[in-house]
Order: C-alpha cells, then structure tokens, then sequence
C-alpha cells in the first residue's frame, strides 16, 4: 500500500499547486458581464486555442526561488479580439520566462465578440487592470517585485497591452476590493506586432470590429489609438514586428515608437525584414529566433 500511498499523494500535490496556480480575476461579480447560454470553447489542434471567455483568470508560472530575479511579465495572447491563441502567445512565453528567472502570467481576457459581454470596448481593459493590480497584490508572496511588474502582448493582445499602457488610470470598473486600490501602470511593455491604431489606413480591421463595433464614432477611434494616448508616463517601451506583415501593418509598431520618442519614454525597437505576422518566439525563422534574446536583454537592463 505504501507505493500507492506515495503515488496518490504525489497525484494530490500536483493538483493542490495547478489550483494554486490558476486564479479567477474577479472575487465578487464579474463586472459588464450578463449570464447567458454561451460556452467557452478550446480548439486544440496546431495551438491552442480559447474562444468566448466566460471566467476571465490569470495562470501563474513561478520561476525556482534559486534562479528568481523578483521580475513578472503578465502575457496579453493575440487572436484578432476575437480568440486567444493561448499556448502559441501564452504558456510558451511562460515556461520559456521561468528559465530566464521571471515570473510569466498568462492572462486569460474576456473578448469583446461573446454574447456575455455588454459594453464590449471596455471588458479586456477591465480584465487587464484588474490582473496586473492581482498580480501586484500578490508579490510578496510569490517573491516578486511590485514595481518589477510588466506586460506583453501580441497583435490584438498587443492592442491590449497598449491600452493597459496608456489607460491604466482610466476608471473602467467600480473597486471591489483592496486590490483594488492598487496601481495598475505597467512598469514596462513589450508590443509584439501590435495592432496600435484603429484609424484608417493601418488598422487591422477585425480587431477593430470585434473591439469597437461596426460603425464606431470618431471619438470612440480616437480613443482606442494608442499612438495618441502616449504620455511622458507611458512605460518603457519595447517592439517588434515585420516589414511584410499582412495582416497588421508594420506601421502600426512606427506610429507607437514615433509617439514614445516624442515624449521622451525609453524605446526600442526591432523590425524584421521578413515574418510575416504572429510568429511568436520566431524558433520557424533563424533570424527570427534571436529576438528573445535581445528581448531578455532589455529586460535585464531596465532601470
């Protein structure tokens, strides 16, 4: 008995620490949110993929206390608002950030496209202060830096990440808690082949329809364009992206880099000649395969 003893305690373990590792964003009502039939969906074939997000969360991957620099990064994974491609532009960039001793949180956001959502423009924003503020609240116990916390994203979750950036005191949902009352500021940013604008002719258009609707006003795109919301307070930026992505235009990375520059944030950029559009950690492309490292770079650098 004693062998199996072991194993069933190894097995309770395992489950103990995957529940501990998985948090619901949202203790009390999920805020724009109405109780409806719909079901969250996971496509799992060449990626993962999650679909009308019913309970928004964050998935937590701690690096070994012995290699930990006290450094997070919450991941924003793309899919045009309308998908999460979740292991692709999520867990990957997790495990791949618990080897380099940094926190990787994944963030599973709501998107704006599922009948369960009501003011739709606002619910990934919602979702993304109240993870970072989440994460914040927990630093200590999960021996991480509060003001070492930052976010990446790609495409649309680079939009997202954007938005976090530059609206991050922008009062979207009514407190809940003490976590609450915590900063949501990102204290740095990474922006993989991001969608920036939703102005014409750059954006990417089912990004902008999934976020903003079919026909929204000019105050509502002005809004939701990120390269007109830099401030001097916007986090330090990095970016990446390809000068033949067809699906959101390099110029959207341009547009967000020329308005850092402008106000003085700290930038760097990398544009590829060739990629196209969300290759993620690039290991398809030898010349894409070393941006991680100039990433982790910058990251190791930041004052």
């Amino acid at each position: 008995m004693k062998p199996f003893f072991f194993l069933f305690s190894c097995l309770f373990s395992m489950t103990i620490f995957a529940q501990n590792t998985v948090l619901p964003l949202w203790p009390n009502n999920i805020p724009n949110s109405i109780k409806t039939d719909e079901k969250e969906e996971v496509i799992s074939a060449d990626i993962v993929r999650i679909a009308k997000v019913q309970v928004p969360q964050i998935e937590v991957y701690l690096p070994a206390k012995k290699i930990a620099t006290g450094q997070a990064v919450l991941i924003f994974p793309g899919g045009g608002y309308g998908i999460l491609a979740y292991d692709w532009e999520g867990t990957d960039f997790a495990k791949f950030l618990n080897g380099k001793g940094i926190a990787g949180i994944v963030v599973k956001y709501r998107l704006p496209n599922s009948k369960s959502v009501t003011e739709k423009h606002k619910v990934p924003l919602q979702d993304a202060q109240r993870a970072i503020r989440t994460v914040r609240s927990k630093a200590e116990e999960w021996n991480i830096d509060p003001n070492n916390i930052g976010i990446i994203g790609f495409s649309a979750g680079g939009h997202l990440a954007s938005t976090l950036g530059t609206h991050y005191k922008e009062e979207v949902y009514a407190q809940q808690d003490s976590i609450d009352q915590l900063s949501a500021r990102p204290d740095f940013m990474t922006l993989a082949y991001p969608v920036i604008t939703m102005g014409e002719p750059n954006t990417h258009g089912g990004s902008r329809k999934n976020l903003l609707g079919e026909n929204p006003s000019q105050k509502l795109l002005d809004h939701f364009s990120n390269e007109l919301q830099v401030t001097a307070d916007t986090p330090p930026t990095f970016l990446l992206h390809a000068s033949d992505d067809k699906g959101v235009p390099v110029e959207n990375s341009l547009l967000f880099y020329t308005a850092l520059v402008k106000h003085q944030v700290p930038a760097e950029m990398h544009i590829y000649p060739t990629g196209g559009h969300g290759f993620a950690l690039g290991l398809q492309e030898t010349h894409l395969a070393t941006w991680t490292d100039q990433w982790v770079g910058w990251l190791n650098n930041l004052k």
